[in-house]
Order: structure tokens, then C-alpha cells, then sequence
């Protein structure tokens, strides 16, 4: 093997741990609620791991446990995602838009807006839904909770409404669209509408307190896991008040100055990298590429710069409750 062929191997191996955010592969009826009027507009993207989406052909772009998932939706202005809720925590963190989050069997108990680099941790069993109501399309990047992050409760008019459209959910998270001539298999059962007994166990929160789950951009203290590096400033989000309850993973957001390095390193947890703003380049091993806004990576072990003459944004998620430190070559 020469050296050409060393190089081109390892570069696809440094480009198999990257998801760009123009290749994102969306899917446009992932859930029971994807014909529903207003809702019928989203995109969902399953980024590592296999995600909560219903859909049996929904694309999963790196599929290797992380004990988290990622993902994504975009969606254009006045595009909603029914009320619903999760057996996992869920964190959005804006990359672009404005949203409106509401809470409640009808999304009328309570409500929180959310610009770019806005953090919101929904608890589990708590209906929540939400809304692009800015003027143009926005992209929410997601942590779910767990490997398997399980299935998702409707409230129940998100069923009636899936009725007059031919959808019909299995009580193991698969989604049948008879209007597009699928077939209910033999012996499958159909989920039932969610009972108003489940929905009586669920958590009902007004809109002060689903602030408390919400971090504004810039209000987080520095957290010193990079301490020592020049230029740089890492604000935990999700570990510290008021989010500070267990997730199985933490959030960071890190700024780099221009011009800005932050050297070689690994952590001995899962660790993956959002590029919220700016160019960095992101080195793996022997392979370095400039990733941009919106790029999702995986990292082993690497270093990252900023090459831009700007701030550029970096939000890392790292597995388990614990903040871990990193070790240095």
C-alpha cells in the first residue's frame, strides 16, 4: 500500500466521523404526525444513533453507541411538531430560528422562545411540542437521552388527526402509512390512544417553570475543562444550575477566539462536537479538514482550530454525568 492509498484510507476514516450539514439526510415522515396540517413541512434527521423516530426507513448517518443519541429537525416558519412526550431527557440546542416550546396535553400550559445558541432540557414524561415561529427555516441539533431512547407518547389528537391521513402506529414505535398502500402485518398491534389515565401521571409545568429548564446564550458560567487555553472559554450547560439534574451526558458550549487552538486531546467518554458558528479545522490522528456551521463530529481523539478571523462556536457533548477531563499527549 503506498503512501497515496495510506492517505486516502485515513481520510475517509476521518470523514466517516464527520456528518455535514449538507449532506444531512432528512426524512419527511418520520412520525404519526407528519401529514397533520402544519406539521407536515418538517424534517427530522437521525445523526448518531438510532433516534425515536417511527419510521423503519429512517436514515441513521453513524450508527455506533455513543449512550446518547443525536439529531436534528429543520423546519420551515409556522411548522410544529404535535405535543408529545419522552421516556428520555431531550435537549435542543438552536442553530438557527426562532421557537416557540410549549407544554401540555394542548401546548397551553406553558411556553418559552428560543433564539440561536438557547439551550432547553425537556424532563421526561412531560408533553412538550414546538414551533418554528420565526421568518425562515430553522435547525434545532438534539441529544436524546440512552442508546435506546424508546418510544414516543402521543397526546391523543395527534391520533385522530393521523386517522384522516391513513397512519397508523404498531405498539413497537413502527408507522404504517396505508395511504401509501403499507399494510398493517398479521398479528400486529396497533397502539392505543394514549389514556387520560397516562396523561394524568404525566408532569404538568406552567411557563416559569420550563425557563428553569432553559439556558440562555452566553448566561452560563465558565466551566474550566480547557483551562489554561488562551482564547478559549467553555460554558457547561448541561452538569451546572439550573440543569443540573442526571442526563447520562453533559453539554458544553466553547468559544475560540481567532486564530484560537485547542490542542490534541481525549477524553475517556463518548465526546462529539457541534459547530455551531465559524470555520474550525478539526484534527483526528493524522488527518486534519475544516468543518463549518451546522457539521456534527465524532471524536476519538483530535484537536481543534479556529481558522476564521471571527468567534467561532463549538458545542460538545460528552458521555455520562460526571464533567471528565481531558488527557493530553
Amino acid at each position: 500500500m503506498d503512501d497515496t492509498t495510506i492517505s486516502s484510507a485515513t481520510h475517509d476514516a476521518l470523514e466517516a466521523r464527520i456528518v455535514r450539514y449538507a449532506d444531512l439526510v432528512p426524512c419527511r415522515d418520520a412520525f404519526i404526525d407528519t401529514r397533520s396540517p402544519g406539521s407536515d413541512q418538517k424534517e427530522n434527521f437521525t445523526i448518531i444513533g438510532p433516534g425515536v423516530a417511527e419510521n423503519p426507513n429512517q436514515f441513521v448517518h453513524i450508527n455506533e453507541a455513543h449512550g446518547f443519541n443525536i439529531g436534528g429537525a429543520r423546519q420551515p416558519p409556522k411548522c410544529l411538531n404535535s405535543q408529545h412526550s419522552h421516556e428520555t431527557v431531550e435537549v435542543f440546542y438552536v442553530h438557527s430560528g426562532k421557537w416557540r416550546f410549549m407544554s401540555g396535553e394542548h401546548g397551553d400550559d406553558g411556553e418559552v422562545l428560543l433564539g440561536p445558541g438557547d439551550l432547553i432540557s425537556i424532563p421526561t414524561q412531560l408533553f412538550r411540542g414546538l414551533e418554528n415561529i420565526g421568518e425562515e427555516a430553522g435547525f434545532l441539533w438534539a441529544v436524546l437521552g440512552g442508546d435506546d431512547p424508546g418510544h414516543v407518547l402521543w397526546a391523543p389528537y395527534v391520533f385522530d388527526m393521523a386517522k384522516d391521513f391513513g397512519l397508523v402506529l404498531l405498539e413497537d414505535g413502527t408507522l404504517i402509512d396505508t395511504g401509501r398502500g403499507e399494510a398493517v402485518p398479521e398479528g400486529a398491534r396497533i397502539m392505543p390512544v394514549t389514556s387520560r389515565e397516562q396523561i394524568d401521571m404525566l408532569t404538568r409545568v406552567d411557563s416559569a417553570a420550563l425557563e428553569h429548564c432553559v439556558i440562555r446564550h452566553g448566561a452560563a458560567r465558565p466551566a474550566g475543562l480547557f483551562a489554561g487555553s488562551a482564547g478559549l472559554v467553555d460554558r457547561l450547560l448541561i452538569g451546572a444550575e439550573p440543569i443540573a439534574w442526571p442526563h447520562g451526558f453533559t453539554v458544553s458550549e466553547v468559544s475560540l477566539a481567532a486564530g484560537t487552538f485547542l490542542s490534541d486531546h481525549t477524553l475517556d467518554v463518548a465526546d462529539v462536537w457541534f459547530i455551531q458558528q465559524g470555520n474550525v479545522e478539526v484534527t483526528l490522528g493524522p488527518q486534519a479538514t475544516v468543518c463549518g456551521a451546522g457539521d456534527t463530529i465524532t471524536v476519538p481523539r483530535g484537536s481543534v482550530r479556529n481558522t476564521g478571523d471571527k468567534q467561532a462556536i463549538v458545542v460538545q457533548v460528552r458521555g455520562g454525568d460526571a464533567l471528565p477531563r481531558p488527557a493530553w499527549p
